[in-house]
């Protein structure tokens, strides 16, 4: 028809994009942000960094690892690529006890005294707790600024740097403050797990294992029979970082939690399926004083969880039984004595209760790359949770042949 008007599209459609360089999100509340990978991040030639430093003012943060592995090479790329006398780089505490709402208040400390303004941004270039303290740092300061991430760990690439939460632990609560705000950009580059210890590496590994167990199958059956995927870096083959494998292990899992993040990216919705091993390991963590580290706890709630599956009825023994044997094989835990007992397990659901509304929402396998939810406290006995821990109790002490 003459002078017809054709509706314009303004956005994207919701959902996750991928391409060769990374992942475009488009939400539908319409926050969008991409993530990306890369490799030799820090390499002067490589501006993709550049680009989004835009030329303003930039506060950055490192973890004291990242300062000695890669300070030196940051310093050089911030001397390439911002404006001169534009710059800071500060060396920030880490651990889960450095994880506070005293250390987001130095950052923001920091970045005053340094005279960073609205339209400056801050740089976290680390793991979770970094990209955490950091975006949450940014989340308040003057109302919000913007803030990149550079993820140095697999945790880090999988997890923390494919959301938009940020937060700190407070009032002997994880995450217990925090914001939903997305970076301005998420940069990943697998050469630097190279560098990571095996204990990481596992952590991480507990992440991807939560991803394969709720939503693929495939992916599991890849890390049953690769459960060294991603230690093996580093090990006299400078390109193995980018080998196959670990490009599909690493793209497929970041793919996934964008997809499950996507059209609940507030958690409007409590009952979150990416919540599988994080109902009962906020309390493995804080009652054990973080011995253990988050990657080891989600793997013991895991463990914990599929068992629960098996005695409610709602996975076989095949699923619970090749959940447990590859979180063991990875060398993860999937018990802890001093944590894992009734009470305190008990109390671990209380809080999710109360923190999810009044509602259990406790994920569990119902196959392997399937998973339900447990809704109420009442469906879940405390007969049942006390057969789910002494069964647990004995994988924890078994040996794998």
């Amino acid at each position: 028809m003459s002078g017809q008007v054709l509706d314009r599209v303004d956005h994207p459609p919701a959902g996750v994009r991928e391409d060769p360089g990374g992942f475009d999100l488009s939400a539908p509340d319409g926050t969008r942000y991409r993530v990306d990978l890369t490799t030799a991040v820090l390499d002067p030639r490589n501006t993709l960094l550049a680009r989004h430093l835009e030329g303003r003012r930039v506060v950055a943060f490192v973890s004291p690892a990242v300062d000695r592995l890669y300070g030196d090479r940051l310093r050089a790329y911030l001397d390439a690529h911002a404006r001169r006398g534009q710059w800071t780089l500060h060396v920030i505490r880490t651990g889960e006890h450095h994880k506070t709402l005293a250390a987001a208040e130095h950052v923001c400390a920091l970045a005053k005294a340094d005279g960073l303004d609205r339209h400056g941004l801050m740089l976290a270039v680390g793991g979770g707790i970094v990209a955490d303290v950091v975006g949450f740092a940014a989340s308040i300061y003057a109302r919000g600024i913007r803030y990149i991430k550079v993820n140095t760990t697999l945790v880090g690439q999988v997890d923390v740097g494919v959301g938009v939460k940020t937060g700190v632990n407070a009032l002997q609560t994880k995450n217990m403050f925090g914001a939903y705000h997305p970076a301005h950009a998420s940069l990943n580059d697998p050469a630097f797990l190279a560098t990571l210890p095996h204990r990481e590496i596992r952590c991480g590994l507990a992440e991807i294992v939560k991803m394969a167990v709720i939503l693929d199958d495939g992916l599991f059956r890849t890390l049953e029979r690769h459960p060294d995927v991603f230690r093996r870096l580093g090990d006299g083959d400078p390109d193995h970082s980018h080998g196959d494998l670990e490009t599909y292990v690493l793209r497929t899992s970041m793919r996934l939690m964008m997809e499950e993040l996507c059209p609940n990216l507030q958690e409007h919705d409590l009952a979150r399926l990416v919540d599988f091993g994080h109902t009962f390991s906020p309390v493995v963590e804080t009652a054990g004083g973080h011995r253990l580290e988050h990657g080891e706890a989600v793997a013991v709630d895991m463990a914990l969880s599929a068992h629960v599956a098996r005695l409610l009825g709602l996975a076989d023994d095949e699923t619970c039984e090749r959940v447990v044997r590859l979180l063991r094989r990875i060398g993860l835990p999937v018990f802890d004595p001093l944590t894992c007992t009734p009470g305190l397990m008990t109390q671990a659901l209380r809080a999710s209760w109360q923190r999810r509304g009044r509602k259990l929402h406790l994920v569990v396998p119902t196959g392997i790359g399937k998973a339900a939810f447990v809704e109420e406290l009442e469906d879940l006995p405390g007969e049942v949770l006390v057969a789910a821990l002494e069964a647990l109790a004995a994988d924890g002490e078994r040996r794998d042949a």
